[in-house]
């Protein structure tokens, strides 16, 4: 049953799934009122406890404090209601690298009670006006660097009415902050419902035509409640960074709401490119890392010997499983933790997750508190300890897509079905196979593309690598192999058998690549997902 809203625009509301089709919520162990602004939580009400001073956020060769984040976000909510009409339940799409206008233009429009949908900064035109068409969304707010693609999406929208331009840079010379610039810093945020959709996010596109995921404004601060508070345990002296766009859900969770939640510092950087990384650490002195698992390699390359991450506590890694290479190479040569999880955009954030005191390789770990985790055959019967089969979840986040009839295979029984294979050992750690559609059976045999693609990270020939099923007459199906080599190494036959002995020797000989390609890079989203969908020839 929905609880009030605020919204005059009920086109969110209206569009949600059937009520038979939702999964169940597990909401006894949080105590959220009926009327809800997450973004009053994240700003005013962190003032209001006694953080005003403390540093929100780090970018633009400047720091700004939450009392200066509350101020700045009130004049742009002023501005987007009293200038452009921008009315609560209105959809209002953001483009911006990260940076600390993308985050206050964000809480703006949460304050402002619209619904935002923030987007990766290199869509073009085409992909933009998808999310548009399919959210009705009539604002865009642009950094000035990049509006020429929303502006001819929006030259021939039925639905874009107006592009905003703000300045993505220190410099506030943009229309939107000109005109915030003279408004007060006082303003009465809309007193939005916790069932109110706050946050479109668009998946990332790795698995077929982009869905629309809904998020209430209960659920951006439940995925900090539960796994920042419990996983992370974010103090107010942590200070966050990590390269995931920020219109990436695993970017706005661990660079803006977990850190504005505890009273943290986030840093937002458009330079945060893996390589780039290690030395971002060493100057902010950096406490807590997000980013891919393919980053954290990318890091490991470029680490120079004397390398100071004494600052960091942690190292989070989602957007696709940790290799166990990966793992322990990154411990063994920075003694920090790094802990593997999955979260999905349907689900807002990670839901199963290491912890600090129980992180091992190849494992992806325990349920968050307040999440309930079961592996099950397609009769969405719980398999035995060992066996793989489909990962399902359920907790305070959960799927619900925008008028989409996708909603009814996400959801079964009241369970989230993620499209992941997974298995669960005696301890009750989670262990991930593959997703659904990389399971390649070859012979008979079910073979899990990662187990193979970490075998191959084990040789020090390999830099980077993907692995899938490709037809084969005899076999239904073979495993084939696509890598980067490092720097130096010929893609020969005699390489080609070198990898294939060394992954027969690592694990069971009938898993090993029958055929073996070399890239000069792979596929990727811009999230940092390897598209393995494109090395099996796929159009999606």
């Amino acid at each position: 049953m929905l609880g009030a809203t605020a919204h005059v625009d009920t086109f969110t509301r209206d569009n949600l799934p059937p009520p038979d089709q939702w999964p169940d919520f597990l909401l006894d162990h949080l105590d959220y009122p009926e009327h809800l602004n997450a973004a009053v939580e994240l700003t005013d009400r962190m003032v209001e406890r006694g953080f005003g001073d403390h540093t929100a956020l780090i970018g633009n060769g400047r720091r700004r404090t939450y009392k200066e984040l509350s101020d700045w976000t009130n004049r742009l909510a002023h501005a987007l209601v009293e200038d452009y009409g921008v009315q609560p339940g209105n959809r209002v799409l953001l483009r911006s690298a990260n940076n600390p206008a993308m985050v206050a233009c964000w809480l703006a429009v949460t304050k402002a009670g619209a619904v935002a949908v923030n987007t990766m900064p290199l869509l073009r035109a085409t992909e933009l006006t998808a999310i548009v068409d399919k959210a009705e969304i009539a604002f865009g707010l642009c950094d000035t660097r990049m509006m020429d693609e929303l502006t001819a999406c929006a030259k021939d929208s039925r639905f874009l009415r107006k592009v905003i331009g703000f300045d993505g840079t220190a410099n506030h010379d943009a229309e939107l902050d000109r005109i915030a610039l003279g408004k007060d810093v006082r303003y009465e945020s809309v007193d939005t419902g916790r069932d109110d959709v706050a946050l479109l996010g668009f998946t990332s596109g790795t698995t077929g035509t982009p869905k629309a995921t809904m998020h209430f404004h209960r659920d951006l601060l439940a995925i900090a409640d539960g796994y920042a508070a419990e996983v992370l345990q974010v103090t107010p002296d942590d200070v966050f960074v990590g390269s995931p766009p920020l219109a990436f859900t695993f970017g706005l969770g661990g660079l803006a709401i977990f850190p504005l939640r505890f009273g943290a510092t986030a840093t937002l950087l458009e330079n945060a490119a893996p390589p780039n990384m290690i030395e971002i650490i060493e100057t902010y002195g950096a406490t807590i890392s997000f980013t891919a698992p393919t980053a954290y390699r990318v890091m490991l390359r470029a680490m120079e010997e004397g390398a100071d991450l004494s600052s960091l506590r942690c190292a989070v890694s989602a957007g696709e499983t940790l290799p166990s290479p990966v793992f322990e190479e990154w411990v063994e040569r920075t003694g920090k933790p790094l802990l593997d999880g999955i979260g999905t955009t349907e689900m807002l954030h990670i839901f199963i997750s290491n912890r600090l005191d129980d992180a091992t390789p190849a494992c992806t770990g325990r349920p968050v508190t307040g999440y309930e985790a079961k592996v099950v055959g397609d009769d969405m019967q719980e398999l035995p300890t060992g066996e793989v089969g489909r990962l399902a979840v359920r907790g305070p986040t959960g799927c619900r897509y925008l008028a989409d009839d996708r909603q009814a295979g996400y959801v079964r029984d009241g369970w989230n079905l993620t499209g992941d294979s997974f298995s669960r050992d005696e301890e009750g750690r989670f262990h991930f196979a593959a997703r659904n559609d990389d399971m390649i059976i070859s012979a008979g045999y079910n073979i899990a593309g990662p187990e193979v693609e970490a075998a191959l990270l084990g040789h020090p020939d390999v830099a980077e690598c993907a692995v899938v099923g490709v037809p084969d007459e005899e076999r239904g199906h073979i495993v084939q192999a696509h890598v980067v080599l490092t720097d130096g190494v010929d893609g020969d036959d005699a390489c080609v058998l070198r990898l294939q002995t060394h992954v027969k020797a690592a694990i069971a000989p009938y898993k090993y690549p029958r055929s073996i390609e070399f890239h000069d890079a792979l596929p990727k989203t811009q999230t940092g997902k390897i598209q393995r969908f494109r090395l099996r020839g796929e159009i999606r």
